[in-house]
Order: structure tokens, then sequence, then C-alpha cells
């Protein structure tokens, strides 16, 4: 890694996801067109990597049928030089074989992957939630009570060869230390290289906290099992995004923003897009005297094959 004074920031910019819905923010983006809209102004806005899911544009459900990526993946290509990064976590109500198709049909250059299985646990949502207008929004938070997120040996290892042919390379997010151990165990099988890009995410009922000495034995626990083999990047869920990103930004590493992580911008405020979370953490990188990647220094970092070579 280059010398903090040159170091460059990677921040990825995840604009819908499958956690938060409709009900909960008129700023989250459901259709294609506001889908594309966000990745847009994000890039434009500094992200360098636009992490994907899709939704039915009439209720808001998260989707993975390709059909739904294919109406915003051209166009945000077409308008950002950004890396495109397609989900394969999906949402947790899905099969492995559903999270996958997107991923498996547009060979993006990144995709993520999650390393373990566990539980997740949204149903806290409904404390602050309890009006909403779609009727999956309520059962989607509270089925999470008894919710496992199934992420096996099995299935990392199917997600893996798959999309390993196509030149996709991996965001691997994990939630606790675990699954940094379970990422070791692919690396020792050299099912993986590196550069590794490992995501740690805090702050998910099920995962490990935010709490900075969580921050802190991620990296420690990342740093002795790969040294200088990985690429190091965070988030944090709801009001732990910033102060989750800071010390991340303190300790080397890099970020990740978006409405698929937090829908605030501030104490009781909603965020109105994500690129007002894009230059939120642009304004702590530069208060840092760090610097933003540009998409092509992303793509040396975590050695990609480019955005050319992609299925859309």
């Amino acid at each position: 890694m280059a010398s903090k004074s040159g170091r460059k920031v990677i921040v990825t910019c995840a604009v819908t996801g499958a956690i938060h819905t409709p009900s909960m923010s008129p700023h989250l983006p459901v259709t294609p067109d506001e889908i594309a809209e966000n990745a847009i102004a994000a890039a434009e806005a500094g992200a360098t990597v636009i992490h994907l899911h899709a939704r039915d544009p009439q209720t808001g459900r998260p989707t993975q049928d390709p059909a739904a990526f294919q109406q915003f993946l051209p166009r945000i290509k077409q308008n950002t030089a950004a890396v495109i990064n397609l989900t394969t976590g999906g949402s947790p109500h899905m099969t492995i074989e559903e999270r996958l198709r997107p991923a498996s049909h547009f060979k993006p250059e990144v995709a993520s992957l999650n390393m373990g299985s566990m539980n997740f646990g949204l149903f806290p949502m409904l404390d602050r939630f309890q009006t909403f207008q779609h009727e999956w929004e309520r059962q989607h938070l509270e089925n999470s009570r008894d919710l496992v997120f199934k992420n096996t040996f099995k299935d990392i290892e199917h997600i893996l060869k798959t999309c390993s042919g196509n030149g996709t390379r991996f965001e691997f997010e994990c939630y606790d230390i675990s699954h940094l151990y379970n990422l070791a165990h692919f690396l020792d099988r050299k099912l993986v290289t590196p550069p590794l890009f490992v995501q740690s995410v805090f702050g998910i009922l099920g995962g490990i906290g935010p709490h900075p000495e969580d921050v802190m034995h991620m990296k420690r626990t990342a740093d002795r099992l790969f040294g200088d083999q990985y690429v190091w990047s965070v988030l944090g869920a709801g009001r732990n995004q910033m102060p989750v990103a800071s010390m991340s930004l303190a300790l080397g590493g890099n970020v990740r923003v978006g409405l698929e992580d937090s829908l605030w911008a501030g104490p009781g405020r909603l965020a109105t897009s994500n690129a007002e979370q894009v230059r939120i953490v642009r304004s702590l990188i530069e208060g840092l005297s760090l610097e933003v990647a540009t998409p092509e220094e992303a793509r040396a970092m975590l050695s990609l094959k480019g955005g050319h070579d992609v299925n859309f």
C-alpha cells in the first residue's frame, strides 16, 4: 500500500440494496430510472465503485431477474467510468441460484460475495417504521426474527467457480471475524487470488458491532491473515455509516456509503440521494488530506479486468 500521504481511497456507493423498503424513505431508488440516476450522480460526486441491486418498479421488492438489471446497467456504463459491482447477496430470502443470476449473466468486473451464514436481524426497524405502502415490507422485517442468511462453504465455492471463469473479482463481505477465517480458507485452497477486496460490515444485528474496538479487531485480524495481500474497506449500517468510515480512513482503509447501508445524512435527517452521502464521505477524506481514487486507480489497486470486458 502507498504511503499515507500518497494514498488513494476507494469510495464504493451501494445505491439501493435489499434491506431498506420504499416506505422508509421517499429517496430510496426503486425504478430503473431512479437507480440509474442515483448511480450516475454518485459517480459524478466521486464514487469510484457503484454496487447495484435491482427492485420491482411497482412494489420496490428486491429482484435478481437479469431483465431488471438490464434496464439500468448499460445506461450507467455509458454515462460513468465507475467500476460496476453486482450483488450475489440479493436478499437473504432468496436461493443461491437466484442470487447468482445477475453476476453470472452480466460478467461484471466485481461481484459482492458474503463470506458466511449468519442471523440477519432487520426486525428492530419495526420500532422506527410503523406504516408501510406494500404488504411485503412488514413481512420482510418481521420474518427476519427467524432468518438465517445462508452462505455455506458449498454456496461460496459455487459462486467463486461460476464467476471466476468470467474474470469477475469479488468484494468479500465480512460481517464477523469468522468470515475472515472463511476467506483465509479459500485463499489457502487457491480458489481466490490476491489482492483481496475485503469489505468489513459493522452494525447489522447478527454480525459484529460498530464499536471502535470491533473495527480494530477486524483490521488486526485481516492484517494477520492477509498481510499485504488485501485492500480493506468498511461499511457501517445506519447511523454508524460515517463514524465507521472515519475510523477506516484513519486506519488506512477505504469506505462504502449509499442508501443500501444507511438512509441518513445526519441525526434524524434522511439523505436525499446517494450522491449526498458520497459528498459527505468525500469531505471526510479530503479533510484528512487524502484523495479519492479514480475508477482507473481502483482497477489497478484491485487488479480488475476493465469495464470493456463485461456483458452489458
